[in-house]
């Protein structure tokens, strides 16, 4: 299923709740580009042994979107051990694998789910880059195969949240499941499931001791059973000790925007450009306009969405990692069809 080629509807949610602009400096440089010079959407991203790491990811490399072209899943491993570096080439994953829930935790790169060209998968795995060596440890799988679902780590545990069951599934997931990384014995649970419509590609984020859910995509049969996609503005907050509730609306749609959310300070995340909705009509060419750039920030204490600007590198599905105190995209998907071998550091404070 081609999920870029279902037709829109943009569901509209209850007034948001916009505070004032928020003053914030956002900061890109560039780093080394990609071994993959197409680039990939969703690779697996995370942090070990002090270097940078990305892993898998999907393409178009032979002929693009709208020429037909077949998209590829990547099973390579690469590894930037400093900023001013050069990426290595590190090994392969077990599969080729894209579009899951990656994570750093103890100095491992956790990776959930995803999927290749065939089907979504259940397994877990994490993996450790030591003394110029990878080596892969396998976790337990999750309840569900699982793909294009959000996911971040709060106080030792790995949430996921919603995604899709399998390439054919004409609707998205509630699913909400949390592995603790701390326990001896690792197994997931299942929490109660997200609110709102099943969703997928939607952001994550960790902020105030809790974990957010924001916007994403719910598919629709139409009159022939045939998905369409409805782009999200609602959002959620889950405390471990409350559970769920729901937060301000966003402001417009927000999809596939890079997750998680980059943390602000203490109280705030913001959401880097995203696939509003409003621009999937347009049939993919090299003249596609791309995706939304505006920033949203969001305020934790005063529950409030506010417009921060705009980002020079809007990308969707794609991960984002916290590295020596910057914040890295590393590839991800400028337009339909179209990925980008740059990886972009950022650091984003907030104005006094």
């Amino acid at each position: 299923m081609n999920l870029r080629a279902l037709p829109l509807i943009v569901f509209i949610f209850a007034k948001p709740v916009l505070g004032a602009e928020p003053k914030l400096n956002l900061e890109w440089k560039l780093l080394a580009p990609l071994p993959n010079t197409n680039g990939v959407a969703s690779p697996f991203a995370g942090v070990s042994g002090g270097a940078l790491i990305v892993a898998g990811g999907a393409n178009f490399p032979n002929s693009q979107l709208w020429e037909g072209g077949k998209k590829v899943w990547h099973d390579d491993v690469f590894v930037l051990e400093q900023p001013d570096a050069q990426w290595k080439r590190a090994g392969k994953f077990p599969r080729p694998l894209a579009y899951g829930v990656s994570a750093t935790y103890r100095d491992e790169l956790i990776c959930a789910g995803g999927s290749d060209d065939g089907r979504h998968y259940a397994d877990v795995f994490a993996l450790t880059w030591r003394g110029g060596k990878l080596s892969t440890r396998t976790l337990p799988p999750m309840p569900r195969a699982v793909a294009n679902a959000c996911g971040a780590i709060l106080n030792d545990t790995l949430y996921v949240a919603g995604g899709l069951a399998s390439p054919s599934a004409t609707n998205a997931l509630t699913n909400f499941f949390a592995l603790k990384l701390s326990e001896r014995e690792l197994t997931w649970r299942e929490l109660p499931s997200l609110p709102g419509p099943p969703r997928m590609l939607a952001i994550a984020a960790v902020q105030d001791n809790a974990f957010f859910v924001i916007g994403g995509v719910a598919l629709i049969p139409n009159e022939r059973g045939a998905p369409t996609r409805r782009y999200l503005r609602d959002a959620y907050r889950f405390d471990p000790k409350l559970g769920w509730r729901s937060i301000a609306t966003l402001p417009f749609a927000v999809a596939a925007a890079p997750t998680p959310a980059p943390t602000v300070g203490r109280d705030g995340f913001v959401i880097l450009g995203c696939d509003d909705g409003s621009r999937v009509s347009i049939p993919p060419s090299p003249t596609h306009p791309g995706f939304n750039e505006q920033v949203l920030f969001y305020d934790t204490k005063n529950d409030s969405w506010s417009r921060a600007g705009t980002t020079p590198v809007p990308r969707a599905t794609v991960s984002t990692v916290l590295w020596r105190d910057r914040w890295i995209i590393p590839s991800g998907e400028v337009r339909p069809g179209v990925r980008s071998p740059e990886i972009w550091s950022g650091n984003f404070r907030a104005e006094q």
